[in-house]
């Protein structure tokens, strides 16, 4: 690999243009087809980080490798299904350890609530998530209402599923004031959505069986998402969910149907696991025809993966 043979401001901004390039084709293609071009990316960053002349243009570089090690945990993990949670984990420990050094708290902060993504939605360790939400929102408190508000969005969701109701909603009331504040001189605006508040707060009451509350939500959001594939599919799985837990199985269906169309080009490992859930939940009415073709329709996108 040839790198360049001098750092400076231009090939900082060169670098990051690459990522940001990567980042953008993360919610439309499968994360193990973008693994080998960014695992060289992050490679390429660390050393010239290593190289780069002290001052100003050494401290972009190593904010530029927070950021890409914090990218190719997030890409290892959806393309391992969210499974491999230890490869992730140790990107997103490189992230910190860097960002701690450069007393950078809005890198520290990304990279801590993503750590906190892989205790929630992985481990399924819920103490563990709440307590990374909570140390990612005290970090972020004072350089970033975006990520103190996601912070807080994924605390809710750790209180609901620990099935505290009332901690959950005082999260969300948070977690909205926050965002609302959050402005475009926000380090961090590039990772706020305004569909990040209808998809937890969806989850949320979806996991402490509101579902009609749920379905309000995550409909609004679905139809916001429509070029946001991985996320849309996590939306949709949901709104599957909280269809069949209520009995209505001609939209659980319906929905499920979508999900799994919206799996097909980007096989995200969010929307996979959700996806994979509902079709437990389904097997109450495994004999009917239309569940059987769902479930067909399911196990032939794995083997296509």
């Amino acid at each position: 690999m040839r790198y360049p043979s001098r750092v400076d401001l231009v090939t900082i901004a060169e670098l990051r243009g690459g990522m940001q390039t990567l980042a953008e084709r993360y919610d439309r293609m499968p994360s193990a087809t973008l693994l080998g071009h960014a695992g060289q990316h992050v490679s390429q960053v660390t050393f010239l980080a290593g190289e780069a002349p002290a001052g100003r243009v050494q401290r972009e570089m190593r904010i530029l490798q927070t950021d890409a090690a914090t990218f190719m945990g997030q890409l290892v993990w959806d393309a391992s299904q969210r499974h491999d949670h230890a490869t992730a984990r140790s990107y997103y420990a490189q992230s910190v350890e860097v960002a701690r050094h450069l007393r950078d708290r809005t890198a520290e902060g990304h990279a801590l609530l993503r750590t906190c993504y892989v205790a929630l939605y992985g481990a399924n360790d819920y103490r563990e998530g709440l307590e990374l939400a909570l140390e990612t929102a005290r970090t972020t408190r004072y350089t970033s209402h975006v990520l103190t508000g996601l912070a807080m969005l994924h605390a809710a969701e750790a209180h609901a599923f620990l099935q505290e109701g009332r901690e959950c909603e005082r999260a969300l009331a948070g977690a909205e004031r926050h965002l609302e504040q959050a402005n475009s001189s926000d380090a961090a605006h590039d990772l706020l959505s305004p569909t990040h508040f209808g998809r937890l707060a969806g989850s949320c009451y979806l996991t402490l069986g509101d579902y009609r509350k749920a379905q309000r939500l995550l409909e609004e959001t679905a139809a916001e998402l429509q070029d946001r594939r991985k996320s849309r599919a996590i939306v949709l799985g949901n709104l599957a969910l909280s269809w069949i837990r209520e009995g209505d199985l001609d939209a659980g269906l319906a929905t499920f149907n979508d999900a799994v169309n919206e799996l097909q080009g980007t096989r995200g490992g969010g929307g996979m696991n959700i996806v994979f859930r509902a079709a437990r939940e389904l097997r109450p009415w495994r004999s009917e025809p239309a569940v059987q073709d769902a479930q067909d329709r399911l196990m032939a996108l794995m083997e296509a993966a």
